[in-house]
């Protein structure tokens, strides 16, 4: 069997961006998120077995300008004054780490920070719950939900990363949320 392409280390990032082009404010939301100097290549939302959760500063050092970077991406773009956009990627990791783990992308407008955030962390313990074997009420609340699946010691751990901002008058505004997704023996080769 074949491995491929499997990461084994991802790291969650954010950004938010504004600008009077549609095109660079997401190239300023990347920015802030620490990834603008990336090809970013979107992926779906698997987290392969024993892939480790590592943090954004590591994350960020183990990159090379240029560098294609898998990720899973949630994006919101508005250039309508007061609106409220959010993105959220959404991470559950089950507690074998020999089982695969899910990534969720929420994405949209109106909803508030803790709204992208407990849908993101619920869509993607949901799926790794179906994939274990679990069934929960999908009208439960996610703190209610979320007890039920850390209770079955099945799933070790849910998290999310989340941006919302608000449209400013004359500006596109982009909210961007990123799982980065390594490939063993990445390294910064880039010395400044």
């Amino acid at each position: 069997m074949q491995n491929g392409l499997i990461p084994t280390q991802v790291f969650l990032t954010r950004g938010a961006g504004r600008h009077r082009y549609w095109l660079k404010s997401f190239e300023e939301a990347l920015r802030n998120a620490g990834v603008a100097q990336q090809n970013l290549v979107q992926v779906s939302s698997i987290v392969p077995p024993n892939c480790r959760m590592i943090s954004k500063k590591d994350g960020l050092k183990k990159l090379s300008p240029g560098q294609i970077c898998y990720c899973v991406m949630a994006r919101a773009d508005t250039n309508e004054h007061g609106r409220l956009i959010a993105s959220s990627i959404g991470v559950a990791i089950p507690k074998d780490a020999t089982q695969w783990g899910y990534l969720s992308e929420v994405h949209g407008n109106g909803m508030n920070h803790q709204q992208a955030s407990d849908m993101a962390e619920d869509l993607a313990a949901d799926m790794l719950g179906t994939t274990l074997g679990l069934e929960v009420d999908p009208d439960q609340a996610w703190s209610e939900k979320e007890q039920v699946y850390k209770a079955s010691g099945l799933i070790i751990r849910t998290s999310n990363i989340t941006q919302t901002a608000r449209g400013q008058k004359d500006l596109w505004t982009t909210v961007v949320a990123i799982a980065g997704l390594l490939l063993d023996g990445e390294r910064k080769v880039f010395h400044e």
